[in-house]
Parts: C-alpha cells; structure tokens; sequence
C-alpha cells in the first residue's frame, strides 16, 4: 500500500494548540504513521459514523476519514477521549 496524503480540517489546528507540547509531538507523529498505514490495527471504526475511524494516543483521539480512492487522510478532530465522540459528523 502506498503513502496516504494528509490533509487537517480547519479547526485541528485550533485543537492542537490547546494541548501541552509533549502531547502535540506524540499526536505528530502518530499523523505521519497513518500517512503510511490509515487502517492499522489501532484504528477502530465509529460506531454511527459512516466513514469515520480513530486512534488513541494517550487520552487524546485523533478522529479521520479515509478516501480509499484519492489516497488521502482527513483528520477532523484531535481531541481529549471525554470530548471526542460529542457532535460527530
């Protein structure tokens, strides 16, 4: 499987900066490694989500779609686990 394109909704940078710095880099790089493998065994589909999948990374979410056809990773929301199901879309 080839490298996926990552591509950040407008509001995950407003996310990211409200997190401490050690978090941000750990999140970085889990983003970089979904470039490689968006379906790893980490991730795990939403339930009443149609196309939407997260991993963990500590007690945070990363929440994405995967566009098998264009290759790309959209990533929708970093979030802490306790705000990260609320409102999906």
């Amino acid at each position: 499987m080839g490298a996926y394109s990552v591509t950040f909704k407008p509001s995950v940078e407003k996310d990211l900066r409200r997190l401490p710095a050690s978090v941000v880099s750990r999140i970085l790089v889990r983003i970089e490694a979904l470039a490689n493998a968006p379906l790893s065994a980490s991730a795990v589909k939403l339930a009443g989500a149609e196309k939407l999948f997260r991993v963990r990374v500590g007690d945070y979410r990363i929440i994405y779609e995967i566009n098998q056809k264009a290759h790309s990773v959209v990533i929708h929301y970093i979030r802490h686990r306790r705000d990260a199901y609320r409102r999906l879309s």
